[in-house]
């Protein structure tokens, strides 16, 4: 970025690094000894929904890509579309399997950046629960580490259980403060995007 850049504001858009997804593995280790949350082995990567043979053919690639891993035990790699129109592709592991789910995650957003659907990406999420606290469904907390495709940043999100679309903004400035150190924290709270309803979370 030159000088005049720098007088006049603009900033050139940041390249996306999928590399930084490999930091979840630690990032989780931290979390947990932070705040006792601990993976759930769910993950998946949202993009805007696209039509057509060459995503549908990408879309096969991928599935057949990860549904091959003879690691694999979980359900298969399924495709979701939400409420607000978004795709996800969604994989399941087991909760001792985070780098599998990342690899997981890695390998979708290459193959869609690779097949030219980079633009449509928006971000990938690893879910974690609070083990303490009981099941889903008994009230436990839950918690995403949501990676920001095109700023290169991740930030937490945690819905605050049974109470419709309010977050508990506590735990998500608590998990921020604790993973500093471990993964490249988004600093505009304002790109923290509820990601209601997400598979995975």
């Amino acid at each position: 970025m030159g000088l005049l850049d720098i007088l006049l504001g603009r900033t050139r858009p940041v390249v996306p690094d999928l590399d930084r997804l490999f930091a979840l593995p630690s990032a989780a280790v931290t979390l947990e000894a932070a705040a006792g949350f601990t993976p759930t082995g769910q993950g998946a990567v949202c993009f805007a929904t696209v039509e057509g043979s060459a995503f549908e053919q990408t879309h096969r690639e991928v599935q057949a890509l990860l549904d091959a891993d003879t690691e694999r035990t979980g359900p298969p790699v399924r495709l979701v579309r939400d409420d607000f129109g978004y795709s996800w592709l969604v994989s399941q592991r087991t909760p001792d399997q985070l780098p599998l789910l990342v690899n997981d995650l890695h390998a979708v957003n290459s193959a869609m950046e690779v097949n030219g659907f980079g633009p449509q990406l928006l971000c990938s999420l690893a879910g974690f629960e609070d083990r303490r606290a009981g099941t889903k469904e008994e009230g436990g907390r839950r918690l995403a580490l949501v990676y920001l495709y095109k700023r290169g940043s991740f930030y937490p999100f945690a819905p605050l259980p049974g109470s419709g679309q309010r977050r508990d903004g506590a735990l998500e400035l608590q998990a921020q403060a604790a993973l500093a150190g471990d993964l490249r924290i988004e600093q505009d709270l304002g790109r923290w995007f509820p990601v209601w309803g997400a598979p995975g979370l």
